[in-house]
């Protein structure tokens, strides 16, 4: 995973501060592959109550800030059935946690 435990610790806080405690993040695409180069952050945010596009967009806006990277964000909801593109997303996808 190309992530430093910094940028991890950046993109959780800041899902839980915008999204409630209960968001679980995932990283899917390139940035899960230590050999690849560039890319940008693509997260799929899980919420039990869905993720209202306000706050997808100011997500975003800074995480983008934070890290200096482009993000991307799939939402999900754990009780809609999820589409093809969120099950191909989520099937390679790493679960963010904080060091402990």
């Amino acid at each position: 995973m190309r992530l430093t435990p910094h940028q991890i610790e950046n993109i959780l806080s800041t899902a839980k501060r915008l999204a409630g405690d209960s968001v679980a993040v995932y990283l899917f695409g390139s940035r899960t592959d230590d050999r690849a180069r560039g890319g940008d952050v693509d997260l799929l945010i899980e919420t039990p109550a869905g993720l209202d596009l306000l706050v997808r967009a100011h997500l975003k806006m800074e995480l983008e800030t934070q890290l200096g990277l482009p993000v991307d964000i799939l939402a999900q909801t754990p009780t809609k059935v999820p589409t093809a593109f969120q099950v191909i997303a989520r099937a390679g996808a790493i679960r963010l946690e904080a060091d402990k």
